[in-house]
């Protein structure tokens, strides 16, 4: 027992270790951080945070960050949902093949996609807005969000769909009021997945945008100038980064431990 909590208790502290240096680095100066090893702040600074929120091409980062991926977390479920139900439940000519064809848009790396969705969106007039990297990021995860939400489904027996047709309901009824409770374990997992993987894609993001939808990944790398690197600061545009994705973590909590135990995540 003893030798199993050290070695939790090790893995903890392993874990942590790279969260709490940045949140020491964020609070230190340059001089501070370039000139010895701390294991906290001698001189205790928030400059670097204030800058952050004062400066609008800093907090704007966020903002258009934080609106592409919920656009691109709504518009995959609400496209895997249907899909997933129609793979699950129905047979028809080449949907192996079609649900293997989804998984390898997953599959490819994002550079290949960069320059046809750099083409497309100027053309259309979708560049440099946070449609253009919603849609964008929807090439990789409405596959992976239709690949957990099948398992989900299949998992649910056929007899209650049968029974609500018995019973009079119509299908979209049916799926909203009966069915999408049933599977809304495996709805949680593929929206937290959905917003983890846009959250932290860098080269789509910074490829189709510019000025008015540069997400904070693209606006961290201005922290390096002829001068150096600003340390602080970007180790607090980094804690900040992390502040949405543990925010999600919270709420769908109970959603992603079940889902990880009922689904095939």
């Amino acid at each position: 027992m003893r030798g199993s909590r050290a070695i939790l208790t090790v893995y903890i502290v392993f874990l942590l270790l790279p969260i709490y240096w940045l949140v020491n680095m964020s609070l230190k100066t340059n001089f501070e951080i370039s000139a010895m090893m701390t294991f906290y702040p001698h001189v205790l600074t928030f400059d670097n945070y204030y800058k952050i929120f004062t400066d609008a091409s800093w907090y704007s980062g966020y903002f258009n960050s934080l609106q592409y991926v919920l656009l691109n977390t709504a518009i995959s479920i609400t496209l895997a949902l249907p899909a997933a139900y129609a793979f699950a439940r129905y047979r028809f000519l080449g949907d192996k093949h079609m649900f293997f064809w989804l998984l390898t848009n997953r599959m490819a790396p994002a550079a290949v996609y960069a320059l046809p969705f750099f083409n497309l969106y100027t053309a259309i007039g979708l560049f440099d807005t946070p449609w253009a990297v919603a849609l964008a990021h929807c090439l990789f995860n409405v596959p992976l969000a239709v690949w957990i939400l099948e398992g989900f489904i299949s998992a649910v027996p056929r007899e209650i769909d049968e029974t609500a047709q018995i019973d009079g309901y119509s299908f979209a009824h049916f799926f909203v009021r009966i069915f999408l409770p049933l599977i809304l374990n495996g709805v949680g997992v593929a929206a937290f997945f959905c917003f983890m993987f846009s959250w932290v894609e860098l080269l789509l993001a910074r490829t189709l945008t510019t000025v008015n939808a540069k997400p904070i990944t693209a606006i961290m790398t201005r922290t390096v100038s002829a001068a150096g690197m600003d340390w602080g600061l970007l180790a607090a545009a980094g804690v900040l980064t992390i502040v949405p994705g543990a925010i999600v973590i919270w709420f769908v909590r109970n959603y992603i431990a079940k889902g990880f135990a009922l689904g095939r995540v």
